[in-house]
């Protein structure tokens, strides 16, 4: 089925679109917000969060504002930095064993693999290396930008522009290809 007739179907509340789409999507979003929660459990309750939220607000995606797979994309990671910006995610954090770390380090090409399941790291390697940086960390870490200008050691307007002009070149990438 074509890509507009599913969401189309999926805005009209299709149980079977959404599942089509959920098929699609899932894996990469549970990717991104991995990423960023570094919690499986806690990534697959977040992953849920995202589709029933896009469920009850599919009428505001429009085509004419970007991709469904952006569109989603960003529900996911807004979702995955709430999460664990929470109350509660950060008292679960405070007394983590040494075992959640090296978990982490032993898995992270786990969950670069699973964020590029749709191919995005080709593209976005193809980018400058300032480009790669700002992406990485806002798109794939879950940082803000005062967090990601804090890391780059560079003004935040900085961060904000680099970001703005690297989704623009990413953009272009895609609509060439």
């Amino acid at each position: 089925m074509e890509l507009n007739v599913l969401i189309a179907s999926f805005q009209n509340k299709d149980g079977k679109a959404f599942e089509a789409l959920y098929s699609m999507y899932s894996e990469s979003m549970h990717g991104v917000i991995f990423n960023i929660v570094r919690d499986h459990d806690i990534a697959q309750e977040v992953l849920q969060d995202v589709f029933l939220k896009a469920w009850h607000n599919a009428d505001t995606y429009s085509s004419k504002k970007g991709r469904f797979f952006t569109w989603l994309l960003n529900i996911a990671r807004n979702a995955a930095i709430d999460k664990i910006r929470s109350k509660d995610f950060k008292n679960a954090r405070k007394n983590l064993d040494s075992n959640f770390f090296v978990d982490i380090l032993e898995n992270d090409d786990n969950y670069n693999r699973a964020t590029d399941s749709i191919g995005v790291k080709s593209f976005v390697s193809k980018l400058a290396t300032k480009c790669t940086e700002i992406i990485d960390l806002l798109y794939f870490k879950g940082f803000t930008q005062k967090e990601a200008s804090e890391s780059l050691n560079l003004p935040v307007g900085t961060v904000k522009t680099r970001n703005r002009n690297c989704i623009n070149e990413l953009r272009h990438m895609l609509r060439v290809q």
